[in-house]
């Protein structure tokens, strides 16, 4: 599957390869960020997987639960990155409830239309600042 022979391998490098991560220094700083944790514990960069580790990652909104399945040290196309991986069917249930309650909620989160106007810059400002008219 890869051309990597060991039975182990730094976790950003994984990450990247698995395709969790578009770069190895984005997989590096949600490492860092406590992002990404094996067995239950927060991990450092270099920390070395093996087949069969269990990695939560969280991406934005969604967290996953994924089995390490495969190692990999080189990045190739989709198919081959899914293999590396098996995500647990409670995370899959999770994410999904999580997404049905994010859609349903969709139209009662107030987000604002754009950037703001002149004039409701001043007012942040002052509101920041504690400055009265």
């Amino acid at each position: 599957m890869s051309g990597f022979q060991g039975e182990r391998l730094r976790l950003d490098k994984w990450l990247w390869a698995a395709r969790f991560f578009k770069t190895r220094s984005l997989a590096k700083a949600a490492i860092e960020g406590g992002k990404v944790h094996l067995g239950g514990q927060r991990v450092k960069v270099s920390r070395e997987i093996a087949v069969g580790d269990t990695l939560q990652i969280r991406q934005g909104w969604d967290e996953k639960t994924v089995v390490v399945q495969g190692l990999s040290d080189q990045r190739r196309g989709a198919p081959e990155a899914q293999a590396l991986y098996l995500e647990t069917a409670e995370s899959l249930q999770r994410r999904e409830a999580a997404a049905a309650a994010r859609k349903a909620a969709g139209g009662m989160i107030e987000r604002p239309l754009g950037r703001p106007t002149k004039k409701q810059r001043r007012q942040i400002h002052r509101f920041k600042t504690g400055e009265d008219d």
